[in-house]
């Protein structure tokens, strides 16, 4: 059978050869590895958790490339393209080469099926091997201990966060979840975790298994100040660190992850004060807390689970404003659309429930009754995130702002509509 001849093609296969989109467990993406020889040389800082994974993993890209290494960033999912999700030097890379990628997982792998996630990982392992990077940062994409990026050994393991998601695979419990996302650290290599309270089971597993731990509040100390903070790890000290350009106190815990993996890599990914200071001054990932100017402003986050929406709302009351807040929600059905909702309830003075298309998809209306259910009062709801924008828009004072949330498909479907793609 002839392959795809485009990127688009590609991903289209992908979507549909496999009979489940997740399908998690080591053993078939370890057999395709091994068939296609990807062992890396270059040192590997793979960044796990609940939320705080894409900020993280954007400082440790910006300060490795400040550095002067060429750093491949694999990340997921993608706003708007799939190169999105793997960088070289700081740079997505072309449809072609994603192809030829794509094609080589295919020739390895004989005819053990893979999902869409675990030929992207594989693919993205082969991109850094030929444009011979020099170290990797490494998102994991659910979970940890049977997520596909996990069958590459890590330099230096972070765990960001751990709250309630993706129960159906993870688990009902902090507990639970917890025990999956330590499943990335390794024997006697450094184990980060900045979670506030993490749970037993992670510390237990870290300790059972001998990794390097190195806890918030512990080894890694944050001392926050007026301009700038400074952030302990063991007996070294990183002062006069800028504070993020994103905004909340949980960024400088994402922050302080990144800068404490660097200090403990530091005899193979040695980073200067200076590289420090200046990737955490640039770091921008797209989608969290980004402000797009107005009038009105529009606010998008990826927020989708309720520990994400708990730290927008504080975002947002730390911005007060004589104007009004109006939300456009869009979520997946697999998620707590009442408990985003409500975490943000004492922020949000008009909602706007937005249906999102695909098979996980919630339509406008069924999540217009879920915030009805959890007592958010009126909520007006539209076929998708285009109308719901538009109808927000329309509304919107000039001193207003507008927060859109809950996926990362809504927030793609709002950047099509801010650019103009998406309108009629």
């Amino acid at each position: 059978m002839s392959q795809p001849d485009s990127l688009d093609a590609w991903l289209a296969l992908l979507e549909t050869r496999h009979p489940s989109a997740i399908q998690l467990g080591l053993e078939r993406v370890a057999q395709v590895r091994a068939a296609m020889g990807l062992d890396p040389d270059f040192p590997i800082i793979t960044v796990g958790g609940t939320n705080g994974k894409g900020s993280t993993c954007a400082y440790l890209e910006a300060i490795l490339a400040d550095a002067g290494y060429r750093v491949g960033c694999y990340t997921s999912p993608h706003l708007l393209r799939y190169p999105e999700r793997v960088r070289v030097g700081g740079l997505e890379l072309t449809d072609a080469e994603h192809i030829a990628a794509f094609a080589a997982v295919e020739a390895g792998r004989g005819g053990i099926p893979l999902t869409y996630f675990e030929h992207g990982t594989l693919a993205a392992m082969w991109l850094f091997r030929r444009a011979r990077i020099e170290a990797a940062v490494l998102e994991v994409g659910l979970g940890g201990r049977l997520d596909a990026v996990n069958v590459f050994d890590a330099d230096c393991a972070i765990v960001t966060s751990v709250d309630l998601d993706h129960q159906e695979y993870l688990g009902d419990t902090r507990a639970a979840i917890g025990y999956e996302k330590a499943g990335i650290f390794r024997a006697g290599r450094p184990a980060v975790v900045t979670d506030p309270d993490p749970p037993a089971t992670l510390l237990a597993h870290a300790q059972a298994i001998g990794a390097r731990l190195l806890c918030l509040g512990r080894e890694i100390r944050v001392e926050a100040g007026e301009g700038a903070w400074t952030c302990r790890v063991g007996d070294r000290v990183h002062a006069a660190l800028p504070r993020p350009v994103l905004p909340g106190e949980f960024q400088l815990h994402n922050a302080a992850a990144a800068v404490a993996a660097l200090s403990v890599v530091r005899e193979r990914l040695p980073v200067s004060a200076l590289a420090m200071r200046a990737g955490i001054a640039r770091a921008r990932p797209s989608g969290r807390f980004q402000v797009l100017p107005g009038p009105p402003r529009v606010i998008l986050d990826v927020a989708h689970n309720p520990h994400a929406a708990r730290a927008l709302a504080g975002n947002l009351a730390a911005r007060p404003g004589p104007g009004r807040c109006l939300a456009v929600l869009g979520m997946l059905r697999d998620k707590d659309a009442a408990g985003v909702a409500r975490a943000l309830a004492g922020q949000v003075d008009a909602w706007f429930a937005a249906g999102l298309d695909g098979p996980r998809g919630l339509a406008g209306d069924a999540l217009a009754e879920r915030m009805r259910q959890a007592g958010l009062g009126e909520v007006r709801a539209w076929p998708d995130v285009a109308g719901a924008l538009q109808a927000a828009c329309a509304e919107a004072g000039p001193a207003d702002i507008i927060v859109v949330l809950g996926s990362f498909h809504t927030v793609a479907e709002a950047l099509k509509v801010l650019s103009g793609a998406g309108t009629a």
